[in-house]
C-alpha cells in the first residue's frame, strides 16, 4: 500500500464520517451502534468494502422520504446488521475455520 493510496483511503474515510455527521441526530445514533456492532461480528472486508456507505445512502433515503430510523429497519438494530452479512465471511468464520483445520483458513 503506498502513500498516496493511504491518503486516498483517510479522505474517502472523512467524506463518509461527513456524510454521517449531516444525518438527523436519531440516525447517527443508530449509525454508530450499527457501526460498532458490525466491527465486532461484522464481515472481513468492512473496513473496505460498500456496507458502511450503502448504509449511510440508504439512511440518506430514508431521512429525505421523512421516515424515521426504526421505520427503516425496525426496532431490532443487531437483527438487521446480522440480515446485512449473513452471506459475507466474518472474522469469527475465519477463526472457526482455522480451529478445524479447514483446507485455504490460514490463507484469508
Amino acid at each position: 500500500m503506498s502513500i498516496q493510496d493511504i491518503i486516498e483511503g483517510k479522505k474517502q474515510w472523512r467524506a463518509h464520517v461527513a456524510r454521517v455527521e449531516a444525518l438527523p441526530r436519531d440516525y447517527r445514533i443508530v449509525y454508530k451502534e450499527m457501526q460498532k456492532y458490525l466491527l465486532k461480528v461484522g464481515p472481513v472486508d468492512l473496513p473496505d468494502g460498500p456496507l458502511l456507505p450503502g448504509i449511510v445512502t440508504f439512511f440518506e433515503e430514508g431521512v429525505a422520504a421523512g421516515k424515521g430510523v426504526l421505520e427503516l429497519i425496525g426496532t431490532d438494530v443487531a437483527a438487521f446488521c446480522d440480515d446485512l452479512v449473513k452471506e459475507s465471511p466474518t472474522y469469527a468464520d475465519l477463526y472457526q475455520q482455522s480451529l478445524h483445520g479447514e483446507p485455504g483458513a490460514a490463507e484469508k
